[in-house]
């Protein structure tokens, strides 16, 4: 009788703890993570009025979106789409056979089941539309990118710099060089800046007519040149600033990854007779690539999200030239246009979502495969 009091009253402490500490907070978490969702959900098919006195919520539909995508909003968001030139027109046949020939491959595999491959078909339409939209609004004669293009352009080429140069100097930084460590902390500077700070910090530097590198700028015959005259020149100005801050979450990942490598495997294959890139791509490569198929995942679902930098930069501008898609959503926020604004973030969730997930579907289990 003492012994079932005693499971009664640890029950009772156990069941009493779990609603005053757990569940209210589970409840408060899941409360504000879920009403923001439904808030905008039904934002986006509404029009908000405010006027004095209160406001006038006027459930629209999809009206929205179909501006956006169909409408008057659509060079805005899609861009102005011409006919491709020579070179656009190689672009896309390159593009269109590379996924004919990877679609054709996986279906004679006989390793893929027929869901797998209705999901790499569709992932293949999709990367084939995204193609002749970049291409016709790139690649053409009077086209223009809009804020979709624009923000596969800041993902594309930032994450590929931020590989590019993390891998690198992890590379580096796993050799015995002089002033290692230094170097090692030096490389991490930029990622305790906040964004804000980064693109204040760029501003500076950009400013061919005064700053710290003006002296750089008047010699190299540049004096009194902006940046925001010329739609490339200011998209490569956000997309080096982006890769100043962010190489170093790559290389600090990536230089634990290559720590943790078995040296034993590389130092017998280097006294076989191996050079440095044979083990570098048959023994190194394939033993992170596990890690590095994980960081591009992380840095692509960041990378849609860029804003802090084209709006501190360049305002968005020449224009909309550098205007992203979360951008877009902010100034629509701030010009108390919310339906709009809650529209173009949902299709940046449904864009990042299917990104993602095809990325997820068709790389990672083959990274993992070879690690």
């Amino acid at each position: 009788m003492r012994r079932a009091t005693t499971s009664l009253g640890a029950w009772r402490s156990d069941g009493a703890a779990r609603w005053v500490f757990i569940w209210p907070t589970v409840i408060v978490i899941l409360f504000l993570s879920i009403f923001p969702l439904i808030a905008s959900v039904a934002l986006s098919v509404s029009k908000l009025a405010f006027h004095k006195g209160g406001i006038d919520l006027t459930f629209i539909g999809f009206n929205n979106y179909t501006s956006l995508l169909f409408g008057s909003e659509q060079s805005h968001l899609l861009g102005l789409v011409k006919t491709p030139t020579l070179l656009g027109w190689l672009i896309f046949a390159l593009g269109v056979g590379a996924t004919i020939w990877a679609f054709s491959r996986s279906v004679r595999s006989g390793e893929r089941t027929s869901g797998g491959l209705a999901l790499r078909f569709m992932a293949g339409v999709g990367f084939i539309g995204l193609l002749w939209l970049f291409v016709g609004t790139t690649a053409s004669v009077g086209g223009r990118p809009g804020a979709l293009i624009v923000t596969l352009i800041f993902v594309g080429a930032g994450i590929a710099l931020q590989v590019l140069l993390g891998l690198g100097l992890a590379i580096l930084c796993v050799q015995a060089v002089p002033w290692r460590r230094f170097f090692r902390v030096a490389f991490l500077i930029p990622l305790t800046i906040t964004p804000v700070g980064v693109g204040y910090m760029f501003l500076m530097m950009t400013d061919t007519s005064k700053g710290p590198l003006e002296p750089i700028w008047v010699g190299l015959g540049l004096r009194n040149w902006s940046w925001v005259t010329d739609p490339w020149a200011a998209r490569i100005a956000v997309i080096i600033g982006d890769t100043w801050q962010w190489t170093p979450f790559v290389f600090i990942i990536l230089l634990a990854a290559l720590e943790s490598l078995d040296q034993e495997v590389r130092e017998a294959a280097v006294v076989d007779g191996a050079s440095r890139w044979q083990t570098f791509r048959t023994i190194t490569m394939p033993a992170i690539l596990p890690v590095l198929s994980t960081i591009v995942l992380i840095r692509l679902i960041e990378g849609f999200k860029i804003i802090d930098m084209p709006n501190i930069l360049l305002g968005g501008g020449p224009g909309t030239a550098t205007q992203s898609l979360s951008l877009q959503a902010y100034i629509d926020w701030n010009t108390l246009n919310l339906g709009r604004s809650a529209a173009v973030a949902y299709l940046l969730l449904i864009l990042v979502t299917l990104i993602a997930t095809a990325y997820v579907s068709l790389v990672r289990p083959r990274a993992t495969e070879n690690a």
